[in-house]
C-alpha cells in the first residue's frame, strides 16, 4: 500500500507532509521560493519528495536562485533564436557572473538589429508564462531527439563532458535529461538538452537584457568550429538591473585599456602581437614605484633575491610535470644546439627549448645548487621573474590576460614544523602590503585538488589542504571554497580584493607544495644529521605586475596616490615671466626623485589648467607674481580646491610627507589632514 504521509525537514523544521507534496505545495505562500535543495542538490520546484528527504527553500534573489533565473533566460534567449532563424544550430548556454550565454552556429552573424528582435522576441515568451518541465532520457532518445543538432550529440557522445564547466549545465555525469517549455495549452514549443534546475516558468525571468553578440569557437579550441555568441544579464528587481548597468556603465570609465591610452601608460603595438605589452614612461614609472616598494618590503621580510633567464631545455618542464600538465599553456619549442655533418647526418643532438611559464623549476635549482642546512631555513627566494603562457588570441584581455607577464615570484623552503608559522605570517605580510597600495576588502579562497589532475598522494594533499585552510581561518577573513580549483602540485590560498565599485579581483596566491620537492630530490640536512624533504611555498603576492597594474589603475580610477601616479607634480606658470621661479622648485623636488613635469605650452593659463586637471596629477603647483615675489608656490588638487602662497621650504616638505605616507590626497582637506597626521609615518 503506497504511503499516504512522509517526513522531512523543510528549512530546518521536522515536518510529516502527504506523500504526494512538492516543493510547489511546500510554498505556495511565497512567490519568491523559485526551486529547492534537496538532500544538498539544486532541484526544480515539482520535484517529487521521498520520505526522510531535507528540503531548502531558495527564493529568486539568492544567489542560486539568480543563477537558476540566469539559466532559464538563456534557455528562453536560445528558443528565440531557433524560432527567428530556424537554421541555428545550438551550442551551451552556461551561467556567467552576472549573466548567461548562449553559442549558435549560424548562417550570418548577428546584428545589433537582430539583438534587438531576438530580446523584444524573448519578452513575448516570457509573457506568455511557459513552465520549465524535466524529463529523463536514455542516450539513444537523446540522439534521436537532437538528429539535427551536432554540437549536442557531440556532448551526448562525449562522456566526460560534465566535467566541462562550459558544458555542465547540459550533461549530467549521472543520467540525460531535457527540458520542455511547455505553453498554456500543454503543448511543447521548444526543448534543449539541459540538467536544470529551472524557474517554474518564464514570467518569474523579472528583468533582463541581452548586452552583446561576439564569436567564439566550439569548447574554446581553435581547431573547432566558429560560433555565434549572446550575452545576457538577468536580475530579480528591474532596480537591480538598472544598478547593475550603472556599474557597468562606471566600469567602462574606469577601463584600464581605455586609460591606458589616454594617460599614455602602455599599448599593445601589432607589430610584436597579441597579449604584449609595451609601458610607455609614464607607465614604467608606475611600475617601478611598485617594484621598488615590493623589494624594500622583500628586503626587510629576509627575502634573497635571484634572477633566472627567460628560456630552458623542456626536461627541466618534464621534471615539474608542467610540460605534462599545461603544455597547452606553453609557447611551442624551439630546436636548437643540434649539428649535423656535411652530408646531413646528426653529429649533435638538439635540445627542445622553451620559453619558461613558471619560475619555481629554476628557484627549485638554486635550493638544490649546493647542500642546504635546516639552519638555512625558512629560505625565502624572491625574483621578479618574467614568463610566458600561450593564451589563445581570443582570451587575452588588454594588462588582465597577456601573454608575457612579470612576477612578483617568491618560493620559500621551510621544514614541515615551520610551515604552518611561515603561512601564517606570509598571509599577513601579503595582506599587509596590499592595504599599503590602497586595497583593503579582501576574503579568501581555498581552491583544492582537481581529482582529475593532480600528483602526489591523497595524503599529502588532505595535509596541505587542512593547513592551508587552518590559516585562511585564523585570518578571521570569510573564507570561500574553491574546490577542483588547485594547480596540479598543490592546494592554494587566493587573496580576493574588491575595488572601489565593489568588483572583485583574484590578486595574491599561496600555494603549499609536497609535490616538487620530491620530484627535484630537494633536501636538506636536519638537526639529527638526516636528509629531509623541505616544504615549499608558492607565493605571488601581485599576482603579475601587468595585472595588478590595471587593477590599481581601475580601482584608482587612473587618479593614483601621490606615491604611484606616474607624475607627480605638474608646475603650471600663470605666465612665461614666472616659468624660472616654478623651475627653480621643481628642481629641488627632482632632486628628491620626485616625478615632476612643467607646462611650457604656448597655451592660455585657463587652458593650461584645465588640462592639468584631467590629467589626474596628485599636485598642480602655479606660479604667480605673488608666489614669486613671496617665493612661495600655490597648490591645486584633483577636486578643484587650492592651497595658495606656501612657502617653498614649507611646500617641499610637505609634499615629500605625503609621498611617504602612500596615501591618498584629492582634495586640499585631504592634503592637509594627511601633512597633520603624524600617526601615518613612512615605513
Amino acid at each position: 500500500m503506497a504511503q499516504s504521509s512522509i517526513s522531512i525537514t523543510v528549512n530546518g523544521e521536522a515536518k510529516e507532509v502527504e506523500a504526494t507534496t512538492t516543493g510547489v505545495e511546500l510554498f505556495a505562500d511565497d512567490k519568491n521560493i523559485i526551486a529547492v535543495r534537496l538532500n544538498g542538490e539544486l532541484r526544480d520546484l515539482y520535484t517529487p519528495l521521498n520520505d526522510g528527504d531535507t528540503v531548502e527553500s531558495v527564493a529568486l534573489d539568492s544567489e542560486d536562485g539568480l543563477g537558476i533565473m540566469r539559466h532559464s533566460a538563456t534557455h528562453v534567449m536560445a528558443q528565440a533564436v531557433q524560432e527567428l532563424f530556424p537554421n541555428a544550430k545550438l551550442g551551451v548556454g552556461p551561467i556567467i557572473k552576472d549573466g548567461f550565454y548562449y553559442d549558435f552556429q549560424v548562417d550570418q552573424p548577428f546584428t545589433p538589429d537582430d539583438l534587438k528582435q531576438i530580446e523584444k522576441h524573448m519578452q513575448r515568451i516570457i509573457k506568455s508564462s511557459q513552465s520549465f518541465r524535466r524529463r529523463v532520457v536514455s542516450e539513444e532518445e537523446a540522439l534521436a531527439e537532437e538528429a539535427d543538432q551536432p554540437f549536442k550529440i557531440e556532448l551526448i557522445q562525449d562522456k566526460e563532458a560534465h566535467l566541462d564547466p562550459s558544458t555542465a549545465t547540459e550533461i549530467s555525469g549521472k543520467e540525460l535529461s531535457f527540458y520542455d517549455n511547455v505553453d498554456r495549452d500543454g503543448n511543447v514549443v521548444w526543448k534543449d538538452l539541459c540538467r536544470g534546475p529551472h524557474l517554474p516558468n518564464t514570467r518569474f525571468i523579472k528583468a533582463f537584457k541581452i548586452e552583446r553578440s561576439a564569436a567564439a569557437y566550439w569548447r574554446g579550441s581553435e581547431k573547432n568550429p566558429t560560433m555565434q555568441r549572446i550575452y545576457g544579464t538577468a536580475w530579480a528587481t528591474k532596480e537591480d538591473l538598472k544598478a547593475y548597468q550603472t556599474r557597468l556603465e562606471e566600469a567602462a570609465k574606469r577601463d584600464h585599456r581605455k586609460l591606458g591610452a589616454e594617460m599614455d601608460l602602455f599599448s599593445f603595438p601589432e607589430e610584436i602581437g597579441p597579449g604584449l605589452a609595451v609601458f610607455h614612461p609614464k607607465g614604467a614609472a608606475v611600475i617601478n614605484a611598485m617594484e621598488d616598494y615590493s623589494r624594500e618590503m622583500h628586503r626587510k621580510h629576509h627575502y634573497s633575491f635571484v634572477q633566472t633567464p627567460h628560456i630552458t631545455k623542456g626536461g627541466l618542464y618534464e621534471t615539474s610535470g608542467h610540460l605534462h600538465w599545461y603544455k597547452d599553456g606553453m609557447y611551442p619549442p624551439m630546436h636548437l644546439d643540434e649539428e649535423r655533418d656535411a652530408d646531413g647526418n646528426i653529429t649533435k643532438p638538439g635540445f627542445d627549448y622553451y620559453l619558461k611559464p613558471m619560475n619555481c623549476p629554476m628557484h627549485n635549482l638554486i635550493f638544490k645548487s649546493r647542500q642546504r642546512s635546516y639552519r638555512e631555513l625558512p629560505l625565502r627566494l624572491f625574483e621578479f621573474g618574467t614568463v610566458y603562457r600561450y593564451e589563445k588570441s581570443g582570451e587575452v584581455h588588454g594588462l588582465t590576460r597577456v601573454r608575457g607577464l612579470t612576477q612578483d615570484d617568491s618560493h620559500i623552503y621551510c621544514t614541515r614544523e615551520q610551515m604552518k608559522d611561515e603561512l601564517t605570517s606570509l598571509l599577513t605580510f601579503v595582506l599587509n602590503l596590499l592595504k599599503d597600495f590602497g586595497l583593503s576588502d579582501f576574503y579568501l579562497e581555498l581552491s583544492t585538488k582537481d581529482p582529475d589532475k593532480y600528483v602526489g598522494s591523497d595524503e599529502i594533499w588532505e595535509e596541505a589542504t587542512n593547513t592551508l585552510r587552518e590559516v585562511a581561518e585564523a585570518s578571521h577573513l570569510d573564507l570561500v571554497a574553491d574546490p577542483g580549483g588547485a594547480a596540479f602540485y598543490g592546494p592554494k590560498i587566493s587573496v580576493q580584493a574588491r575595488d572601489a565599485i565593489g568588483r572583485t579581483w583574484q590578486v595574491s596566491t599561496i600555494q603549499l607544495d609536497f609535490n616538487l620537492p620530491e620530484r627535484f630530490k630537494l633536501e636538506y640536512i636536519a638537526k639529527d644529521g638526516t636528509h629531509q624533504r623541505p616544504v615549499m611555498i608558492h607565493r605571488a603576492l601581485f599576482g603579475s605586475i601587468e595585472r595588478f597594474f590595471a587593477v590599481l589603475l581601475e580601482h584608482y580610477a587612473g587618479a593614483f596616490p601621490a606615491w604611484l601616479a606616474p607624475v607627480q607634480v605638474l608646475g603650471v606658470p600663470v605666465a612665461d615671466e614666472f616659468a624660472p621661479h616654478l623651475a627653480g622648485f621643481v628642481k629641488s623636488l627632482e632632486d628628491e626623485m620626485v616625478r615632476c613635469e612643467i607646462d611650457y605650452s604656448d597655451d592660455r593659463f585657463g587652458k593650461k589648467i584645465r588640462n592639468a586637471s584631467k590629467s589626474k596629477v596628485p599636485f598642480i603647483l602655479i606660479v604667480g607674481e605673488e608666489d614669486m615675489n613671496n617665493n612661495a608656490v600655490s597648490f591645486r588638487f584633483r577636486d578643484g580646491s587650492q592651497l595658495n602662497g606656501v612657502p617653498v621650504d614649507e611646500a617641499r616638505a610637505q609634499i615629500l610627507k605625503v609621498i611617504a605616507k602612500r596615501v591618498q590626497v584629492n582634495s586640499a582637506d585631504d592634503f592637509k589632514a594627511a601633512v597633520a597626521d603624524e600617526s601615518v609615518e613612512a615605513e
